[in-house]
């Protein structure tokens, strides 16, 4: 499905302060297989998993093939991470283009993470910073061991997945969402002390689980408390399915590549 405006990187005025990112965002959801703890797929995914990630795609681009040039993975909220359709965690990879080709990881396991985790595949997504707050979210390379992967904390992040209703027009979804959604939300971040949301669209809206992604955050849990008793609706509502869509909470990342 082509959307107008949309692949080819639209420019959305939100007041000049909105920023699209180059390429594309591919977002990976992970979720433990049945038996093992959040805790040991943490574990062997930041060190099986993720120093395996950060060497091939330096490899792949120091032979001039397609390369990752970031790498970020969140840690879910073990309150959030149960249930039957919730995930314990999820990559971010962004690249110039969008991966078409879908690709199923850790079928069969390539190393301890995989074994450990469900197979899954890339959710194409565009990015856009709202708001930046990049200077809040430092990134701290490792001194003792290898620089990266290394962590980072002392922030409270939404993920919301946006589960789109049957029938939607996603064009006028998009559109709302930048043009009026988007602000609505800038400006009430603004008021309770939130520092950094990014929407991210999806590439395929049609063919995915999910139309997007809003991240959110904020430097504690009361920030979140607080966007929500002051929050109103701008007419969002109109192309979202709210048993579908999906929040959950986070207070670690882990930066693979910066």
């Amino acid at each position: 499905m082509t959307l107008p405006g949309y692949f080819s990187g639209k420019s959305w005025n939100l007041g000049g302060k909105v920023e699209q990112t180059p390429g594309a965002k591919m977002v990976y959801l992970i979720r433990r297989k049945v038996g093992t703890s959040r805790e040991e797929l943490v574990a062997h995914w930041f060190a099986n998993h993720m120093p395996g990630v950060i060497e091939g795609q330096r490899s792949q681009a120091a032979e001039g093939r397609r390369a990752a040039w970031r790498y970020i993975a969140t840690v879910f909220d073990a309150a959030d991470a149960g249930g039957e359709r919730a995930w314990d965690g999820m990559a971010q990879l962004y690249w110039d283009e969008p991966l078409h080709r879908r690709v199923v990881h850790g079928d069969p396991p390539g190393d301890t993470f995989q074994e450990k985790a469900e197979p899954y595949v890339h959710w194409g997504t565009r990015e856009y910073v709202v708001m930046d707050g990049s200077s809040e979210l430092p990134i701290e390379p490792l001194t003792l061991n290898a620089p990266f992967p290394t962590t980072r904390s002392g922030f409270f992040k939404v993920s919301a997945l946006l589960k789109a209703k049957p029938g939607t027009d996603f064009e006028a979804l998009f559109a709302h969402w930048l043009e009026v959604h988007a602000p609505n939300v800038r400006s009430v971040m603004e008021s309770v002390g939130g520092f950094r949301y990014v929407v991210s669209h999806s590439l395929e809206p049609a063919d995915e689980p999910f139309a997007g992604m809003a991240e959110l955050y904020f430097r504690d849990a009361s920030g979140w408390e607080s966007y929500i008793e002051a929050f109103e609706a701008d007419g969002m509502e109109e192309w979202v399915d709210p048993e579908g869509t999906v929040v959950l909470t986070s207070g670690t990342e882990m930066i693979g590549i910066p």
